[in-house]
């Protein structure tokens, strides 16, 4: 008797665990549904609305001493662009821009990339209207000027370095980022990427960088939203910039990105919380939902109760490949190949979760530059793609092109012939 209680403890105590864990995933999937297609719907502000031209906008790409790359970042801005200032740590010579190194005596509360953003904040003289931050490797695309908003952010689309496995997790992740597209309507906005965003001049002295986080860009668009009246945007267009080029950094980058966000979680208000870290459980333990379904499946189904989890747990697990399908159309992939990367999903969510959950385990405190490889090496691991017309289209399957520079050449096409490679 005492043997057979036991056993229905044990099995009611696994049962209230898978649906603990049922209800959290649950909860990430419909939010991001009810993101994309309820409060996401004309979320984003087509590139050719324009409110504030080219002129009104000065150009900050942060970098430590990656000459080549953000050279090819500032060959890349338009013209128009006319006060363009690189922010780095060792002295160099960029055509088209000034350059700027951060003092190593200057000293504020921010560390790492916020330090030099603050130092540029107080230093740099800006008339300008907006302050347009970039990343070293940020290829800015269909930019033509802003629109009238306190903090603009544009997407992006990074682009094949050699790595396939990343370049997948780079396409999953930009499919669940077609979220931010309802950012607009969100008090908070739940992230923020600081590879490209723009910034009232106004707003960015208001609030400052002043802050000591290794997620800089999320922290301050959370400051920010405290203050009444911030609007923020998505300007719907993708600026290129690099996948890690192994999966090794890739890992690295996921990880700092969890640490310092879970970090800075106490910005948010208590009604936004629970709706944050579901999301981050939600990422850190995906590979976890396929596990959810097989054991639905061979779990005995004594209760009606574990029927229906069967079914919620195999629906929940097609989310995953949704998220894929929504990158695949993110980058403009062709219609015939979003059956292969849907394929592929679950390579893209078990890889690209290892660093969150590493990062919920063990976070970090410091802030690592993600690797870049030099604009000939992009170029190369994309030279096949000439002939792929599968890449990017125009609506007739023809390959997208830009002829201002061979580099930029090189990043409107992406890694498709190179699937299967891992250098």
């Amino acid at each position: 008797m005492i043997d057979l209680f036991s056993m229905n403890a044990v099995v009611t105590g696994v049962v209230i665990l898978l649906w603990v864990a049922l209800v959290l995933y649950g909860f990430s999937a419909l939010w991001w549904a009810f993101e994309v297609f309820v409060l996401g719907r004309g979320g984003g502000i087509d590139p050719e609305e324009v409110d504030w031209e080219l002129s009104d906008i000065q150009v900050r790409v942060l970098t430590i001493d990656n000459h080549e790359i953000v050279q090819a970042t500032v060959d890349a801005l338009p013209e128009e662009v006319d006060a363009v200032h690189v922010i780095a740590e060792t002295p160099m010579e960029i055509e088209g821009a000034s350059v700027h190194v951060v003092p190593a005596s200057f000293e504020c509360k921010a560390i790492n990339k916020g330090r030099a953003v603050e130092w540029a904040r107080r230093t740099l003289p800006c008339q300008s209207e907006y302050v347009l931050y970039l990343d070293e490797d940020t290829i800015v695309t269909d930019f033509n000027g802003l629109p009238d908003a306190d903090v603009v952010q544009f997407t992006e689309k990074p682009i094949y370095t050699g790595s396939y496995i990343t370049y997948l997790c780079e396409l999953f992740r930009v499919g669940y980022q077609f979220e931010q597209f309802a950012f607009p309507r969100l008090r908070y906005p739940l992230y923020a990427w600081g590879g490209g965003v723009a910034i009232r001049a106004s707003l960015e002295e208001q609030i400052s960088w002043d802050r000591a986080t290794i997620t800089e860009d999320t922290n301050f668009i959370w400051n920010a939203a405290k203050a009444d009246g911030v609007s923020f945007a998505v300007y719907d267009t993708r600026f290129r910039n690099q996948a890690p080029p192994s999966v090794r950094a890739m890992i690295n980058q996921r990880r700092r990105w969890i640490s310092g966000t879970v970090a800075d979680g106490h910005l948010l208000p208590i009604t936004y919380r629970p709706l944050y870290y579901t999301r981050i459980i939600a990422w850190a333990f995906s590979p976890v939902v396929p596990a959810l379904v097989v054991i639905a499946t061979l779990f005995p189904h004594t209760t009606p109760s574990m029927r229906y989890y069967e079914l919620l747990s195999i629906a929940l697990f097609g989310f995953l490949f949704v998220y894929m399908l929504f990158g695949a159309i993110g980058y403009d992939k062709h219609p015939l190949l979003w059956p292969v990367y849907v394929l592929v999903t679950p390579v893209a969510f078990t890889f690209h979760a290892i660093g969150a959950l590493w990062g919920l385990v063990r976070p970090v405190t410091t802030f690592e530059v993600t690797e870049k490889v030099a604009p000939e090496t992009v170029v190369s691991v994309n030279d096949a793609l000439e002939e792929d017309v599968f890449s990017e289209h125009d609506g007739t399957g023809r390959l997208i092109r830009d002829d201002r520079s061979e580099y930029d050449t090189g990043l409107i096409g992406d890694g498709d012939a190179e699937l299967g490679s891992d250098h």
